[in-house]
């Protein structure tokens, strides 16, 4: 019976089936174009959406990191105060109120320490303008040039930032003095025309 239903099939009715006219293929070319635009629309949100999401998880590990900053920034003058204290006490440093301060600081430079606030190694090292701040320049003949002679305030870095420079004196070497006599002058003189000859 089967076999019976197969024959009845027209050739008239397979051109129905065969290719969509010209305009039934214009709206489906239209409505491909259009998924290709709401498909490009979609990967570019989608890519603004990641690159939005990175960036806020970026801000929000930087503010976890330097949430202190401001803080420790503060508390710089205190340490300089009981530095200042321990420096000029140090004439009776058996006096309980002098153990007192070097305790307090010792304390209070451990746990800044734990949070990531250390402090800027600067005399005997060499001039670094990243981390040292240049108040002055002092002649030493002990010390090479470009080196840190004294440091005058201490610096911090609060973990890879320099939160504060240090204020320190640079060493030059000295100048070298010569005799100003009128026959040293002559000679000079003498000497740097017959270079130039």
């Amino acid at each position: 019976m089967q076999d019976n239903q197969e024959e009845n099939f027209d050739e008239d009715d397979l051109e129905l089936v065969d290719e969509p006219s010209a305009a039934e293929q214009a709206p489906a070319a239209a409505r491909s174009a259009e998924a290709e635009e709401l498909n490009n629309k979609y990967l570019r949100l989608y890519a603004d959406f990641e690159n939005y999401r990175k960036r806020v998880n970026k801000d929000k590990e930087e503010l976890m990191r330097y949430g202190n900053e401001s803080l420790l920034y503060e508390l710089l003058p205190a340490i300089d105060n009981l530095e200042l204290a321990m420096k000029h006490a140090s004439r009776d440093v058996n006096s309980g109120l002098v153990q007192g301060v070097e305790v307090t600081l010792k304390e209070l430079q451990r746990t800044l320490e734990k949070f990531g606030l250390t402090r800027i190694e600067a005399e005997g090292r060499p001039f670094d303008p990243a981390v040292h701040h240049a108040m002055s320049r002092v002649e030493r003949m002990d010390m090479p040039e470009q080196m840190v002679a004294e440091e005058f305030r201490a610096g911090y870095r609060y973990r890879d930032k320099v939160l504060r420079p240090s204020l320190v004196a640079v060493s030059v070497q000295p100048q070298k003095k010569e005799e100003q006599d009128p026959d040293s002058v002559e000679i000079k003189i003498k000497n740097t025309i017959e270079e130039e000859e």
